[in-house]
């Protein structure tokens, strides 16, 4: 697989398999698992579950290997968090919410399918080609022990792409001179992420810091009243294109032949998960 056909693979296959780790953020399961941990719902447990593969760390860490997150709302649940339960506590009960809610959504049958546990198989070959080099959430994740099962062997290698893919986003962001808000907003704009104000409130920010950041763009030339300007589309399109060719390297290694099996079932699997509810109503701006 050259080059090129190794970056759009990497996008496609990111596409096809994010809901199947996206959907442990928004699944019914999270606040009973962690409230028996002591971990309070909301933002607390979702920055205690994903970053806690890197320890006990402090709200510094967790705002720079998040980057799009008000630091500001991150330092209200971290360290705190740590407090009520240890990383390794919950990295276990994340793997628990994982599996629970993917069994529900999927359905018993097909959560234990050939499928799955194909599927399961070529991605965790995809991830073990990964290298961990400037890569901090990912190479925490990676060295967690790989769990039991089929299926939360999938999950797990999912979020091992998912997070090696958003190292290299950022790396591309910081390349790019984009901080955490301004690279929110922009991406906002293009009308493929959350609603605007679905945006704000899950990474903290409020209406004036958004607008801020906004008119900071406008002064840039990147946005004008009618969205991104074509210097904004521009840096956006450099931006995803460098995030694919960092996420390449180990799809180019798989071969098309195991990409385009990751992209039928993952997409298949995708689809069941999605069409079961896995994510809110109005969640995105573009209707999914």
């Amino acid at each position: 697989m050259n080059r090129d056909d190794a970056r759009e693979a990497a996008r496609r296959c990111h596409a096809v398999l994010e809901p199947l780790h996206a959907m442990v953020y928004f699944a019914s399961e999270t606040q009973q698992v962690y409230a028996s941990l002591g971990l309070e719902p909301g933002r607390m447990a979702y920055f205690a579950s994903r970053g806690g593969p890197l320890g006990a760390v402090g709200p510094g860490v967790i705002a720079a290997t998040f980057y799009s997150f008000n630091p500001e709302l991150v330092a209200r649940h971290i360290p705190r968090a740590w407090s009520h339960a240890a990383p390794a506590d919950v990295v276990d009960a994340r793997f628990e919410v994982a599996d629970r809610a993917l069994r529900r959504l999927l359905g018993e049958e097909r959560a234990e399918s050939e499928a799955v546990a194909e599927l399961a198989g070529l991605l965790r070959g995809v991830a073990d080609a990964c290298r961990p080099e400037g890569r901090p959430l990912y190479a925490a994740h990676a060295d967690l022990e790989w769990p039991k099962g089929s299926l939360i062997e999938l999950w797990h290698a999912t979020t091992l792409l998912r997070e090696y893919r958003g190292d290299g986003h950022i790396a591309a962001l910081v390349n790019h001179g984009f901080a955490g808000l301004p690279a929110l907003v922009t991406h906002t704009v293009t009308g493929k992420g959350f609603t605007e104000a679905n945006a704000k409130k899950l990474r903290g920010w409020s209406d004036e810091q958004w607008a801020s950041a906004a008119e900071e763009l406008r002064e840039q030339g990147l946005l004008d009243e009618h969205g991104l300007t074509d210097a904004g589309a521009e840096a956006r399109r450099r931006i995803e294109e460098d995030t694919d060719a960092a996420a390449a390297a180990p799809y180019a290694m798989a071969g098309a032949e195991t990409v385009a099996r990751i992209e039928r079932l993952g997409g298949e699997l995708s689809a069941v998960v999605q069409s079961a509810g896995a994510f809110p109503p109005g969640l995105f701006a573009d209707g999914r």
